[in-house]
């Protein structure tokens, strides 16, 4: 879209390095046609793997399913990687590119991984039931960004309230409206990120949720 027009206002509500993947000049002046709210998925990925190894102690073995095709879930792959790096752990990159890549990035993640980080975009919405049932099959502790991915039977997650990030960005497009302009508005973080465990998934991963790590958890699903 920043591709067709550098006319027409375009207000993002999900991105995950703005800055990074070019779609404004810097978050406190956009300085373009585009501006919204940014996800901060990159700086997060140190704390997930942190709640990960909370849970799963002996973890040595990491693997990071990302789209390849995608810029924004690379750059997340890529923070990811150097912080799991930072904390002594193994990383193992499972690029793909199409939904028949999956079932092939958790062959190659068998004997090499002991948890897995899911980087989420569009590709990994639209094939959730096939990379949830792998993960449990392959008995992968996962994590994700959202809760709808535990919702639905992943494991854990930690990440900003999406629903919250699309309300605000209707914000953003009425201060357009009213004369705003997206080159002089903010993008704005979140401040607010949300824990989120799943103890069913848990048990079938056999794994024993500590008291106190259940007790912090924002939202914990039975």
């Amino acid at each position: 879209m920043r591709q067709a027009t550098t006319v027409i206002p375009i207000v993002f509500a999900v991105a995950i390095d703005p800055v990074g993947t070019g779609l404004v000049a810097s978050l406190a002046k956009p300085g373009g046609n585009v501006t919204g709210l940014s996800l901060q998925a990159a700086n997060l990925a140190g704390k997930r793997i942190e709640l990960l190894r909370e849970v799963v102690p002996q973890l040595r073995q990491l693997a990071i399913i990302f789209n390849a095709g995608n810029a924004q879930p690379v750059l997340e792959m890529e923070e990811t990687q150097t912080a799991a790096r930072a904390l002594g752990l193994d990383v193992t990159p499972l690029e793909i590119r199409r939904a028949v890549d999956i079932t092939h990035a958790f062959d190659t993640a068998k004997g090499r991984a002991e948890a897995l980080y899911v980087a989420i975009d569009q590709l990994m919405v639209a094939n959730l039931p096939r990379i949830l049932t792998l993960a449990l099959g392959a008995r992968l502790p996962t994590i994700f960004s959202t809760r709808d991915f535990v919702q639905a039977g992943g494991f854990m997650s930690y990440g900003p309230n999406y629903t919250d990030l699309f309300r605000r960005a209707a914000d953003y497009v009425d201060k357009i409206l009213h004369g705003a302009k997206p080159a002089e508005i903010p993008v704005e973080q979140p401040t607010k990120f949300a824990l989120v465990v799943n103890l069913t998934t848990a048990k079938a991963l056999g794994l024993t949720i500590p008291e106190q790590f259940v007790l912090r958890a924002d939202e914990v699903i039975e």
